[in-house]
């Protein structure tokens, strides 16, 4: 059976949310562990397939600024406050082939929204010689905390589901 890790960085929860619906999806033909960015280490040499989501900050991944900037808006604490995924993307290692990966974020749901975590991750997973499984997806979110736009938990189901076929 597939051995699937779904990593991800939240700041109001809503790539939380994602992420644990893309981990459901998975389960229907992989065995998955969901993970807290903060918390996805040590990655086993064995994983199958990796998938990554984070929050599109300032046209990509963000950084320690732009996640101060999320915690001084926010109307509550923010989930990933010390750790993003670039940092931990800088941190996994750089052999990686053998592990196919995808890639995801959450982005304002404004039609010319330049920028994308999904495709800045996949990039720096492509440099540690991981294999694309699936396009750099993007899930919508009504304004900056949320909430999810209607329909993209299932969405993002179906796209868990699509990832691994039984």
């Amino acid at each position: 059976m597939t051995h699937a890790w779904v990593v991800y960085e939240s700041m109001f929860g809503n790539t939380r949310e994602i992420a644990q619906a893309v981990g459901e999806g998975l389960r229907e033909n992989a065995q998955v562990e969901v993970h807290e960015v903060s918390t996805a280490t040590p990655v086993p040499a064995d994983l199958d397939l990796l998938v990554v989501g984070g929050p599109t900050h300032a046209f990509g991944m963000s950084r320690a600024s732009t996640r101060e900037d999320a915690a001084t808006k926010a109307h509550r604490p923010v989930e990933s406050p010390t750790m993003g995924l670039r940092e931990w993307l800088g941190e996994l290692g750089s052999d990686r082939a053998g592990t196919a990966y995808a890639t995801f974020d959450t982005k304002v749901n404004h039609p010319r929204l330049p920028g994308s975590a999904a495709k800045k991750a996949a990039k720096r997973l492509r440099k540690l010689g991981a294999s694309q499984s699936a396009d750099p997806t993007s899930f919508w979110v009504e304004g900056t905390e949320g909430p999810l736009v209607d329909g993209e938990l299932d969405r993002a189901r179906t796209w868990g589901r699509s990832l691994v076929r039984g």
